[in-house]
């Protein structure tokens, strides 16, 4: 099939802004609760609808007595927290488009995202990041005004609008159409400069209500009781953004985490317990690995595993019973599975807080295996896809088929086709507007309505999507053999001690591989083993190692064919970082920068 089309859903607007939703929400139900706030003690406090309102009405205000003026951008560089929230809606609500900055951007980076975007003020969260922007702040004549979150940048907003009347704040809201610049986003730049995109109120309201009323399961209309998330993506992605926007449209309880890692994140989903998650593939790859090195620990690895293929073939004959191609779980499967889900799935499903059935994943490609475990042990876990110029999701699996392995059918409203190449383009009301200040690259990529995505896939006979790579990342051997290397990438992450893999090869005879270790496996895999916890040197040298990374290899060739194997690997003593300039802020591989920083390595891969 070359191409799909998924009718829309929902109406599109000719009137309004994102910012109007705050209003009628607190006009209809002023005490519907909207979102959750920690408290000085670290509880969670509820925030009614009427509360959120005010709070965005205060701070609007206090942007206009500060200067920020209809059109006017401003840039947000924090961690994922509730004020950032409440300072997207004020700005909406006076006309102003926020302009996200990753809270780990260089100087120099910063730099060129606030030049870029001629921003006037910028709010920061603390005072390193303060320090980082007052460091470029002579080279940014525009910029007028600093505010910090952790020095109270809320109050002080709210008591210098103090004196402005609500109906000024409305005059701005009222003036804004779908076709107005909500956000300028900028791309997360693996391949140069990023790019800032040009996002309408309209593409958030396309993407995000459409996707409401096409996922019942996770927004539910009616009685089941209110959904509720735990926002702790970064806000400065496509994906944490559509996440903050969406969650508000349909009325779903939204709390804020700023910290990804399990230590603090854990105890937030016990506490705040979700009934639905949105997180990229990593997250949910190293909840699956904690949990089987807990087991393995407490001398329980081989039940786990046995419940893992439980859990798997259990999803696998739901996934034929859903396509008509099987008659579902059978007497003695589903027996298995009742008592796993007792013995093992409940403690995961306990680990999220107890609440959550359904999660979204995006970003990157999920292991199919890995989809159908967490299925089968009782959260469905829908995987997307789509850009930061389509607003997140353009395609996603549907709640009542849902195919692991691909990224699902377009999202209502959308066109997914295939060129002849092989490249993925998409048309929709959340396909961007273009990119600020270039039109050159702007026309590289958009044609009559039309998204050239950059990325290479293939759509089946029931319009599911399969993304295989990234045009620009194919590589071509030195015998002329094409391969497309996310393939062999994902298979050999999906090892448990593999943190990462970069596979190389253009212009060389054959195709080989660089690849990084998860430091938590491995120190767990040396203490079950009784080895000694050797640095860096010795580790990447152990044999023992070596093996288990090569079986991960082995496992990823497997996928292709015999010229498009991993032909040699090697095991590097460091993780790429996005300090080191070897990822994005959003964990994306800068692909040249890795080869120019271990070309030494990489020769020597072809020197054997």
């Amino acid at each position: 099939m070359r191409e799909f089309t998924v009718p829309a859903l929902a109406t599109e607007p000719q009137t309004g802004g994102l910012a109007d939703t705050v209003f009628d929400r607190a006009d209809a139900d002023p005490r519907q609760v909207v979102m959750a706030r920690k408290d000085a003690s670290g509880a969670w406090r509820d925030v009614t609808a009427a509360e959120f309102r005010d709070q965005v009405l205060a701070l609007a205000k206090g942007l206009l007595a500060e200067g920020v003026r209809f059109g006017d951008r401003v840039a947000i560089m924090s961690r994922t927290r509730y004020e950032w929230t409440l300072f997207d809606f004020a700005l909406w609500s006076v006309g102003a488009q926020p302009v996200p900055v990753y809270p780990t951007s260089s100087a120099e980076q910063v730099h060129w995202m606030l030049h870029d975007a001629e921003v006037s003020a910028a709010v920061v969260e603390h005072e390193e990041h303060a320090m980082t922007v007052g460091s470029v702040v002579d080279r940014l004549p525009r910029l007028k005004r600093l505010w910090q979150l952790d020095a109270d940048a809320e109050g002080a907003l709210a008591a210098a609008g103090a004196h402005i009347h609500d109906d000024v704040v409305h005059r701005h809201r009222l003036a804004l159409t779908p076709d107005t610049p909500a956000t300028v986003l900028y791309t997360s730049g693996t391949t140069g400069r990023p790019k800032g995109c040009v996002l309408t109120h309209g593409n958030f309201m396309a993407e995000c209500d459409n996707l409401v009323r096409r996922y019942e399961a996770l927004f539910p209309s009616g009685g089941g009781g209110q959904a509720s998330t735990l926002l702790f993506l970064p806000l400065a992605h496509v994906f944490g953004r559509m996440i903050e926007v969406g969650a508000v449209r349909a009325g779903v309880r939204l709390g804020h985490q700023p910290n990804m890692t399990a230590a603090a994140l854990l105890p937030d989903l016990e506490t705040f317990r979700p009934t639905f998650l949105l997180a990229v593939p990593y997250i949910f790859e190293r909840i699956f690995h904690t949990a089987r090195r807990r087991a393995e620990a407490e001398g329980r690895l081989e039940p786990f595993d046995k419940a893992v293929d439980v859990a798997v073939r259990y999803a696998e004959a739901m996934e034929d019973r859903a396509f008509g191609t099987g008659r579902g779980p059978s007497p003695a499967l589903r027996m298995q599975h009742r008592f796993f889900d007792k013995a093992v799935y409940s403690r995961l499903r306990a680990a999220l807080g107890g609440r959550c059935r359904y999660a979204v994943s995006g970003g990157s490609a999920m292991e199919r295996r890995l989809g159908l475990f967490y299925d089968g042990a009782g959260i469905r876990v829908f995987e997307g896809y789509g850009l930061t110029e389509t607003t997140a999701a353009a395609t996603a699996n549907p709640p009542e088929q849902t195919r692991f392995g691909t990224v699902g059918v377009p999202v209502p409203g959308t066109t997914v086709h295939i060129a002849e190449d092989g490249e993925v383009w998409l048309r929709g009301g959340q396909v961007f507007a273009g990119y600020l200040g270039d039109a050159r690259a702007t026309a590289e990529v958009l044609h009559n309505g039309w998204l050239a995505t950059g990325d290479l896939g293939s759509l089946d006979e029931d319009g599911y999507l399969t993304i295989t790579g990234r045009k620009k990342d194919v590589l071509v051997t030195s015998g002329g053999k094409t391969v497309s290397p996310t393939v062999l990438e994902d298979r050999v992450r999906a090892h448990p001690l593999v943190a990462q893999c970069v596979v190389v090869g253009n212009d060389r005879p054959y195709v080989a591989a660089l690849v990084t270790l998860d430091e938590d496996a491995v120190h767990h895999w040396l203490t079950m083993r009784n080895k000694p916890l050797l640095g860096p040197a010795e580790l990447v040298r152990d044999p023992d190692l070596e093996a288990e990374v090569r079986r991960a290899v082995v496992a990823a060739n497997t996928q292709v064919s015999q010229a498009e194997s991993i032909r040699t690997f090697r095991i590097l003593g460091s993780r790429f970082t996005e300090e080191d300039g070897l990822l994005t802020p959003s964990l994306k591989l800068r692909r040249k920068a890795v080869e120019k920083a271990y070309a030494v390595e990489i020769d020597a891969l072809y020197q054997r």
